[in-house]
């Protein structure tokens, strides 16, 4: 590369002062879980930390975060964490950052609101939250750091300016340009476009809708489309949505006071984010047209709304109960309409899909963003990002938050729009970009990956634990039971088997009874030395019974070997 370089190909001259380290621990070459350092000499400043929803292999596992060790061996170093914006994939993780480390906390009202409910949940205290707006310009040790307003699925989102005497970085964090967005203020383009006007050396962009061709929709839209709906229906009517879109719930308020309709709240973080957003002002309902969820049977069908969560087939979430019919106030009942308020998060097409086919059989109609304009992406298309592109002029550019696919046709738009290959740059996690007297350079990768975590253990999640329990959910368990004479190892008894997942014991006697047998020989054919050894009988016990099973099955069940000593 002709402008961003390898830093173990060139000199190192003296420098008046520190490269401007950019090191991404999250975020690259996947979705969700966010996180980016800043270091400049002596301070690191963190941007976002956010978690991942696990993929179908990872059996059991809650959530996934980043890998903080550098952090950790670092901590001296650390003035500050940023957040962009108040979504799960770049606040969840913040918690168990601060597990780690104690360090203040910058962002936006809304977003540290959210952040609050989280440490209270999990017992973090005497947390340091320094609030921000929009337009403030702050110093995080030797970072200066201007927050830029964007509209997003979200209140107070926010772009960040970071600077420092070696570089300018404009990180867009999730963006949208929505012109005639509800409740808030259209993107700042003046001011972006002012500091491409002053210079920007890198600019860090949103990848996430990079492969959708044109604009996203206002969220506007989708108000006509909710007052049409409610309009013609005489039902009752359940709208599920994300919680943290204030502005979806604004417009389903507003089209059921337009309809005469009561609304009502359920799911735990409905409630939660929309008690936030009316204490901040970002929620503007008469407290006359709100009601309890248990109060719903009260009201005729057509006076009705539920605002619900579980658009994601979530298993606990008010929803998916209410398709199960394990809801404790509400039941589906024939005729009712559900509108599907969002689209499916990678990986989870089959839960919402269940969710969609459990309501038609219960005689419900379902409306989704497919047959109707009831869903606008929080995320910017192909043409916003060129306008973002455009206008802020970059030098050097780095897509951000996406798998590898989008972040490559974000680089390959960047290229079309006539920047140089040679100034794009396709990094990973643990990448280490240093930004310097107008260079870019790649300096050493740093640690960089992920960390499961599983109920109340963070990263004992192995990829050992992992194969066991696939294996378990595959070919299930089988539990042996050896009553063994303590002098000479001899079976006092018929050894015991039971089947967990395996095969269903009743339907099995002859396998079982065979299997014993099995046991029986193998045990007979040891030397009394052998059979002193539990070890050795153990895992022979095993071997024996893997290979018996599978040549009987094809199918290879954990096996556990007890021995009782008599």
């Amino acid at each position: 590369m002709s402008k961003v370089r390898n830093k173990g190909k060139r000199g190192r001259g003296r420098r008046p002062n520190h490269p401007m380290k950019i090191i991404p621990l999250g975020g690259l070459k996947e979705v969700g879980k966010n996180m980016t350092a800043f270091e400049y000499g002596d301070d690191i400043m963190i941007v976002d930390a956010g978690i991942k929803f696990p993929e179908e292999e990872l059996l059991g596992v809650d959530v996934v975060i980043p890998d903080m060790s550098y952090l950790e061996n670092n901590a001296k170093k650390i003035r500050g964490v940023v957040f962009t914006h108040g979504h799960e994939d770049h606040i969840g993780a913040a918690p168990f950052l601060l597990d780690k480390f104690s360090t203040p906390l910058y962002g936006t009202p809304f977003t540290l609101e959210l952040l609050k409910g989280k440490f209270k949940e999990h017992g973090n205290k005497n947390v340091q939250m320094i609030k921000k707006e929009a337009g403030d310009v702050f110093q995080v040790g030797a970072f200066s750091v201007e927050m830029i307003h964007v509209n997003h699925s979200i209140p107070d989102a926010v772009a960040l300016f970071i600077s420092t005497p070696s570089g300018k970085v404009l990180m867009t964090g999730d963006f949208k340009v929505d012109f005639t967005p509800v409740g808030c203020p259209s993107i700042d383009l003046a001011r972006l476009g002012a500091l491409g006007n002053e210079g920007v050396d890198l600019l860090l962009s949103d990848s996430t809708n990079v492969e959708r061709e044109g604009y996203t929709m206002s969220e506007s839209v989708i108000g006509n489309s909710f007052d049409e709906l409610f309009r013609e229906s005489n039902s009752r009517i359940l709208v599920a949505s994300f919680a943290s879109n204030v502005q979806r719930i604004q417009q389903v308020c507003n089209a059921a006071r337009m309809n005469q309709r009561k609304v009502a709240f359920t799911g735990r973080s409905m409630h939660n984010i929309t008690r936030i957003a009316m204490e901040l002002g970002y929620l503007n309902i008469p407290k006359e047209d709100i009601i309890d969820a248990s109060e719903i049977n009260k009201y005729p069908d057509n006076e009705i709304v539920i605002m619900t969560t579980g658009s994601q087939g979530e298993p606990m979430a008010a929803l998916t109960r209410m398709a199960d019919n394990t809801h404790a106030q509400i039941q589906i009942k024939e005729g009712d309409m559900v509108i599907l308020s969002s689209s499916p998060i990678p990986g989870n097409e089959r839960s919402v899909t269940n969710v969609i086919n459990k309501l038609f059989e219960m005689g419900v109609k379902v409306i989704y963003q497919e047959l109707y304009d009831v869903h606008v992406s929080g995320h910017a298309r192909r043409e916003e990002l060129k306008l973002m592109l455009a206008m802020t002029k970059p030098k050097f550019f780095m897509p951000v938050h996406g798998e590898y696919s989008m972040l490559k046709h974000h680089a390959d738009l960047a290229v079309s729009m006539g920047m140089s290959p040679d100034n794009v740059v396709m990094a990973e996690n643990g990448s280490c970009l240093e930004l310097q007297h107008g260079e870019l350079s790649i300096g050493e990768s740093v640690p960089a990956g992920r960390v499961l975590i599983d109920g109340a253990i963070v990263g004992d999640v192995g990829t050992a634990v992992l194969r066991d329990r696939k294996l378990l959910s595959e070919d299930g368990l089988l539990m042996v039971l050896l009553t063994v004479d303590s002098d000479n190892g001899k079976l006092l008894r018929e050894p015991d088997i039971i089947s967990r997942g395996f095969v269903y014991m009743k339907e099995s006697t002859e396998l079982m009874d065979e299997a014993r047998r099995n046991v029986v020989r193998e045990l007979e054919s040891m030397s009394s030395t052998t059979r002193s050894d539990w070890s050795q009988v153990k895992n022979r016990t095993r071997k024996n019974l893997s290979r018996f099973f599978f040549n009987r099955t094809k199918r290879r069940p954990m096996i556990l070997v007890f021995i009782l000593e008599v």
